[in-house]
């Protein structure tokens, strides 16, 4: 079982990246996948979040609007696509299965994480 998170790079305040979670070993299709960010010096957040059941995306307040969650069944990958990208969004940002909620002890098996860095 192992998720492999990538996409991410350097992009000016305003741009855009895709942020792609990849699996390997099981179907991601049977678990709800959360995307996490954590910035140097802070505690691991939850950004948004995609049920098993239906598909259904939730988002944390600070990035509503801006970010998108999205599932390819065929590639067995989640994107979480991101707009409007702020200097504040600066993070590693990792993947995981399990959930689903918010919090990071409600999932199990985490990647390696992908680095995102906003600035101009």
């Amino acid at each position: 079982v192992q998720l492999q998170a990538s996409g991410g790079g350097l992009v000016q305040p305003g741009g855009s990246l895709r942020l792609s979670c990849a699996a390997s070993g099981f179907t991601l299709d049977y678990y709800a996948i959360g995307w996490f960010r954590q910035a140097p010096g802070k505690e691991r957040e939850g950004v948004a979040c995609i049920s098993s059941s239906d598909g259904s995306a939730y988002y944390a307040d600070f990035v509503k609007g801006r970010l998108t969650i999205s599932r390819d069944k065929d590639k067995n990958t989640v994107y979480l696509t991101t707009d409007s990208l702020k200097l504040e969004d600066t993070a590693v940002y990792y993947c995981a299965s399990g959930g689903p909620g918010s919090q990071p002890d409600e999932y199990d098996h985490w990647g390696q994480g992908t680095q995102v860095t906003v600035s101009s």
